[in-house]
């Protein structure tokens, strides 16, 4: 693992992570919603890699998974909590195969013109470098597909 550091010398910063970011979304809190849950699921891809299917049953405890056919695939969380079109939380490994558990939560509300997303992922875990690194950069590639899919719904 790259944490290179004994445990004993593990500070609050190598075991968390936080990442927040504001999505502004010139389409209705309907449509952006809906965008979101599809981005996350069927139509999820990974930069460099295309398209990475996933599933994600949109209820309360339901499961959102890598599914790679053959009963094979990776779990990455629950839904924790949805009220839509305002929230979706989730709580899990995600895509940290290690001692690690993550919230994601989606908050949309509506703003003139569109639709405000806010976004925080917070981590608690031997976080490895790789990911501490890349996980922004990943979030922002979802969030752009998120906010086209829905303003190009919007127009159409």
């Amino acid at each position: 693992m790259p944490i290179a550091k004994q445990a004993s010398q593990l500070t609050i910063e190598d075991l968390t992570l936080s990442v927040h970011e504001e999505i502004h979304v010139r389409a209705a809190i309907e449509t952006t919603f809906q965008a979101l849950l599809e981005q996350l699921g069927p139509l999820n891809e990974v930069p460099e890699r295309g398209a990475m299917p996933m599933k994600l049953e949109a209820w309360p405890g339901g499961r959102w998974y890598r599914d790679l056919g053959g009963e094979n695939g990776h779990f990455w969380a629950h839904v924790q909590a949805i009220k839509r079109p305002t929230l979706l939380e989730l709580n899990g490994p995600l895509f940290m195969s290690y001692p690690v558990s993550s919230n994601l939560q989606y908050r949309l509300s509506e703003e003139p013109g569109g639709t405000l997303i806010e976004f925080r992922h917070l981590a608690l875990g031997l976080i490895e470098d790789d990911h501490r690194k890349g996980v922004v950069r990943g979030w922002s590639t979802i969030h752009a597909r998120v906010k086209a899919a829905a303003e190009g719904a919007h127009t159409h």
